[in-house]
């Protein structure tokens, strides 16, 4: 990969050469910038009135070019209008194949028109960051906000898109029309009553993959699928070999048993959630060690998380083989406690079911062995197996309330969750052994050679200040791109270590990495004392708290369909981010246990609004998340995928522990003392948010 210098070079359209962003010539200003300041020959106002004058000059030049594009365009469309309109006149002899060539000959020089902005955003995006990094200043932020909303502003000008909206309007209508003129159809009274023929031509569907981008809109399914975290590539125009590289490597019958993991894990996870604090009471401990329990499953989840990605790299049957046995024997432990009497078996149970955690793997397989053009579909079918497996598992629990031996074992509802998922995963390690089949690069064992090449994703959405903040989702790093001046190649490699990884996060996304962190501390509070603090108040049954978690579960898909086809497609994505955080502060605030009788009502409807806003926050934190991380950890054992995962699972592990400490304080104070660490945690997220509010892109 080279850096985004020659890149851009590279992809420049060789006629419109002169119109684009002079991004090598505004780098080495910002050197010279850095050496008069050192010397004195600079002072720090004069550098930011120079800089932004020679942006708004290169931007300027790059909105009269695009105005004068748009123009032609639009006068090639009104000459083929004409002909277009002679066509509904009796006895013509124009060909409608003709006038179709004329429309996608457009649309093709569309398309490049649409790549060139793309490619500008992207150099105006990473200019801007480099003057941050170089100066500690956060010029991005005044020189975006100030142009955001002038009416006068040029880089207002360029991203609204007005007319290139016009000129696709025109183009898929009048296609839409020589489609129904050559049937013959004549069904509708006019092309507006007509559903969409996008289908009928390639290039529209490229136009309209180009738009959605332009205009940040997203569906549920596209929405859906950021939740799995799996960075998307896009090649504009695949070549044979990769698309053949592609269909070698995928098997549907591996990643139907990659998500069949996913879900099995997410079963066992909150399978024991409604009966922890009954089985630390039948052994002799505290209802709270329930949080302990629980906790014990994401600590070992955290090693377990690295190990996997790492051996990811050389085979997937492998791990997924060790993972389940592992699963099967932290199952066996569990169940076998309450025989054995011990304490110490169940925590060892579970923390067996934490180390065959063999998510990080699940989620390579779709970034590194699905075809691009199902990845989105498969990153969603990831999510919505986690999401149907936390719904599932508590249900289930509901489910296993009876008492009986067999043999020397007995079988209740403590002990019936370990049993149940270790047959579980006996099964699905059958099935694993004689289905899946290892991608053909793994098989040699040859890491370069099965890794594709990841190609940055463009993002560049409606308004100004958003889609300069979202114009580069997985753009390379900027560490070692001063080469780009002798002309020298600059190979990104992937991270090497976390400590590595860590060092690649910008500010921006380090606050993304905390929300993620709060809205699990806050989701953990909320389910894993459920049990504890309703048994104590309401007297609920096993039963009662497996469907109230069920319930909760199944929230997920349905609040994210809502935000998915129209809230995020209404507002901008950091402001969902902000509302969604104050939504969960509320629903935390509403939970304590003040003077007044604690009711039903008011735990249900807080932990509603909890989980509901966490839910909401997840889907647009992680969208972001994936537009804002270095292309550097996209790939490799290190990845952006692993490092929000590692969060997670820490606040995982800190809320169960926050649980089990607040025990030690009674039952009666468990509450209020797990609720005010979560409600700081999150008052510190919106301060956090707030302040990097416009460097969220």
């Amino acid at each position: 990969m080279v850096a985004f210098g020659k890149k851009l070079r590279e992809s420049q359209i060789q006629e419109w050469k002169g119109h684009y962003i002079n991004y090598k010539l505004m780098k080495k200003k910002v050197k010279g910038y850095v050496e008069q300041i050192e010397v004195g020959a600079q002072n720090r106002h004069n550098v930011l009135r120079d800089f932004s004058m020679m942006l708004d000059t290169q931007i300027e030049k790059i909105v009269l070019f695009l105005l004068e594009q748009q123009g032609l365009l639009a006068h090639r469309l009104s000459d083929i209008a004409q002909q277009h309109h002679a066509l509904l006149q009796p006895q013509n002899n124009l060909n409608v194949y003709h006038l179709q060539e004329l429309y996608t000959e457009v649309g093709r020089d569309l398309l490049k028109l649409l790549f060139f902005v793309e490619m500008n955003a992207i150099g105006l995006r990473k200019i801007l960051k480099k003057f941050d990094k170089r100066f500690g200043y956060k010029f991005a932020d005044y020189y975006v906000k100030t142009r955001a909303n002038h009416p006068y502003s040029q880089l207002r000008q360029v991203f609204r898109h007005v007319g290139i909206g016009a000129i696709v309007g025109v183009l898929s209508h009048n296609l839409a029309d020589l489609r129904d003129l050559q049937q013959r159809q004549g069904r509708y009274i006019s092309i507006y009553d007509q559903p969409s023929y996008s289908h009928l031509d390639p290039v529209l569907d490229s136009i309209k993959v180009a738009v959605e981008r332009l205009s940040n809109s997203t569906t549920f399914l596209q929405f859906l699928g950021r939740h799995a975290f799996i960075m998307q590539e896009e090649l504009p125009s695949p070549s044979e070999d990769h698309i053949e590289d592609e269909s070698q490597r995928y098997h549907f019958m591996s990643l139907l048993l990659n998500l069949a993991s996913t879900f099995l894990y997410m079963v066992n996870t909150y399978i024991i959630v409604p009966t922890a604090d009954n089985y630390s009471l039948s052994l002799g401990a505290a209802a709270t060690v329930c949080g302990i329990v629980i906790g014990s499953m994401a600590m070992a989840q955290m090693f377990s998380s690295v190990y996997f990605s790492a051996w990811s790299n050389k085979s997937y049957r492998r791990p997924l083989l060790i993972s389940s046995i592992l699963l099967l024997v932290g199952n066996t432990l569990y169940a076998l406690a309450y025989d054995l009497n011990s304490i110490s078996v169940l925590l060892i149970g579970r923390l067996f079911c934490g180390l065959g955690s063999a998510r990080a793997v699940n989620r390579r397989y779709i970034s590194d062995c699905v075809p691009s053009k199902l990845r989105m579909q498969a990153s969603a079918g990831f999510v919505s197996a986690s999401a149907l497996g936390m719904a599932c598992g508590p249900a289930l629990a509901s489910l296993l309330q009876t008492n009986f031996s067999i043999y020397k074992f007995t079988m209740n509802e403590e002990t019936l969750p370990g049993w149940v998922m270790a047959l579980a995963w006996l099964l699905y390690l059958l099935w694993l052994w004689i289905c899946f089949r290892e991608p053909p690069h793994h098989e040699k064992g040859n890491l370069e050679a099965y890794q594709a090449n990841p190609v940055p994703v463009i993002h560049v959405a409606v308004d100004a200040q958003p889609l300069i903040m979202n114009s580069g989702a997985t753009e390379q790093d900027e560490v070692g791109e001063e080469e780009e001046n002798d002309g020298s190649e600059e190979v990104q490699k992937p991270a090497s270590s976390i400590v590595a990884a860590y060092g690649l996060l910008t500010p921006s996304v380090k606050v993304q990495l905390f929300v993620y962190f709060m809205l699990k501390y806050a989701m953990e509070i909320v389910l894993a004392e459920s049990s504890v603090i309703t048994s104590y108040y309401f007297f609920w049954s096993t039963s009662k708290v497996a469907i109230f978690l069920a319930c909760l579960g199944l929230t997920v898909l349905p609040v994210n369909i809502v935000v998915g086809s129209y809230i995020s497609n209404i507002f901008e994505e950091r402001q969902v981010l902000l509302a969604s955080e104050i939504m969960v502060c509320f629903g935390l605030v509403l939970s304590f246990h003040f003077f007044i009788p604690y009711s039903v009502l008011q735990y249900v409807g807080s932990a509603l609004i909890t989980f509901v806003s966490a839910e909401v926050l997840e889907g647009v934190n992680l969208s972001l998340l994936s537009r804002m991380m270095s292309s550097r950890l996209s790939r490799g054992t290190f990845n952006g995928g692993l490092l929000s995962t590692e969060a997670g699972t820490l606040a995982r592990v800190v809320a169960d522990a926050t649980i089990t400490m607040s025990g030690y304080l009674g039952e009666s104070n468990l509450l209020n003392a797990t609720l005010l660490p979560a409600l700081l945690i999150c008052i510190s997220s919106i301060v956090a948010t707030s302040c990097a509010y416009n460097s969220l892109y």
